[in-house]
């Protein structure tokens, strides 16, 4: 078995999902703005499918494929995982679950993911969902949840909003120059945009 981007390169990138036109949603946001929780309440309400790109890259090192081994000697080496490799796992989940309504959970994390998604895949979001919270607010979240996580103390804390902050913020302006941005910054009346959304076609 070869590995992801092998396996994709002996068809049409996206061919299969170019075919059944998905709507797919890009949920961007900084550490702690809700974008997990919130995602899990769409799927509940809405259908959608909800997939994390970290998600199914330890899924795939958990699965002790060649694909995963490969991951986990990577991440091992401290070598970032290619664009492709993630996009990949995210097409075959996207393909394998028959599903046409997809929320990206934190993804595409720069320019450089955005940009091998709309060639990989060969299609763009239908929008992006962004949760756009106060700094202040998300490190709240962060230090009271309790969830064990390591990265939850202070300093890598403001280290994630610096690295949300150079690196992602770049692909919301991309999709907002587009037209394609709606702001959640009020989570009372989200399910009411998320609904017009859906009933107006905006995207």
């Amino acid at each position: 078995m070869g590995t992801v981007v092998e396996a994709a390169n002996k068809g049409a990138s996206g061919s299969i999902l170019q075919k059944r036109n998905p709507t797919i949603v890009f949920v961007l946001g900084g550490p702690g703005s809700g974008k997990g929780t919130q995602c899990a309440n769409i799927v509940e309400h809405y259908g959608y499918t909800h997939l994390s790109a970290g998600d199914l890259l330890r899924a795939e090192i958990k699965s002790g494929s060649e694909n995963g081994t490969m991951i986990q000697n990577m991440i091992k080496e401290g070598k970032i995982v290619p664009s492709e490799v993630t996009i990949k796992l995210l097409q075959r989940a996207m393909e394998e679950s028959g599903k046409d309504k997809f929320l990206i959970d934190g993804f595409p994390r720069n320019e450089e993911n955005r940009a091998a998604f709309e060639k990989v895949t060969g299609m763009e979001p239908s929008f992006v969902l962004f949760f756009d919270c106060p700094e202040e607010e998300m490190e709240r979240r962060l230090l009271n949840r309790n969830q064990g996580r390591e990265d939850d103390n202070i300093e890598t804390i403001r280290k994630r909003f610096r690295v949300f902050l150079e690196s992602s913020v770049p692909v919301i302006s991309y999709y907002d120059a587009k037209g394609k941005v709606r702001k959640v910054n009020d989570i009372l009346y989200f399910y009411c945009l998320f609904g017009k959304l859906l009933a107006s076609n905006l995207y």
